[in-house]
């Protein structure tokens, strides 16, 4: 090593360069670590495509799909349907309730009031009185006054007309209980077959690479997704119209057993 060179490498000791390295130029910015890319911008996601994914399935994906797409405008059909059907049925029964609560006495309404059929509490409350009326004209046949076989008359009328109301409260329930269920189910039955029907397909050829399994794959994972898209809002529109469903059957085996208070009242 020469003399000239070893005062400069005591300079780059000091300077903290290691030796062997060249000297920055001067007008030259330092680049002592390599310059970080910019991370990946995920273009999957700007080039996704549900229909390019739905044309890649196969018939039996494309079936369930659709079918799913079906049963979600049935669900949401059911949801709106039955939600303003409960709305406007505990507004015609609270009315019809509050001009019931104006009469002083039940048994000797007019006509008028036993022709509101469409309402609930209207329709229990014809039959209890039409009961009651009936059996009082079947003992005055008889030649009899039995005041409590007209209340049990009149409290079986109850009965049955609460069982009517209550059946169609709870009706089409059935179709978005079964929806709820089924869908993710369906879901997933696509997304088996397609997962199947990619591997065979790979199987085949001499090289496999995620090239060539992916789209099968995300056609099939496709179906699982239009299940959780029907499900979850199925799901919580069904626990909401359910539990005002139970809520105004109470209400309705509450006027029942007020009404039927009401009538052995009069009776005595």
């Amino acid at each position: 090593m020469s003399e000239k060179s070893a005062p400069t490498r005591r300079k780059q000791i000091r300077a903290g360069i290691s030796p062997g390295f060249p000297l920055n130029e001067p007008g030259k910015a330092a680049n002592s670590s390599p310059r970080l890319r910019p991370a990946c911008n995920f273009p999957a996601f700007a080039m996704l495509n549900i229909v390019q994914i739905f044309l890649q399935s196969d018939l039996v994906g494309q079936v369930i799909t659709v079918g799913l797409g079906v049963f979600s405008l049935i669900a949401w059909t059911i949801m709106f349907g039955k939600h303003y059907e409960l709305k406007r049925l505990a507004q015609l029964n609270y009315a019809f309730e509050q001009r019931l609560r104006d009469e002083r006495s039940l048994l000797d309404l007019p006509e008028s009031f036993r022709n509101r059929r469409a309402i609930p509490y209207a329709d229990l409350f014809a039959d209890a009185v039409e009961s009651y009326w009936r059996a009082a004209a079947i003992a005055k046949e008889r030649g009899s006054n039995d005041t409590r076989a007209r209340l049990e008359h009149a409290e079986n009328a109850l009965q049955r007309a609460l069982s009517r109301q209550a059946l169609r409260y709870e009706s089409s329930m059935i179709f978005l209980a079964s929806i709820v269920t089924g869908a993710p189910f369906l879901g997933l039955l696509g997304t088996v077959w397609g997962v199947m029907i990619s591997f065979s397909a790979v199987s085949v050829q001499q090289t496999a690479s995620i090239q060539t399994l992916a789209p099968g794959v995300a056609a099939a994972l496709l179906t699982t997704i239009a299940g959780l898209v029907v499900a979850i809002p199925s799901v919580f529109g069904y626990n909401y119209i359910l539990s005002n469903t139970k809520r105004m059957i109470t209400e309705l085996e509450n006027y029942a057993s007020s009404l039927a208070d009401r009538i052995e009242l009069e009776s005595q």
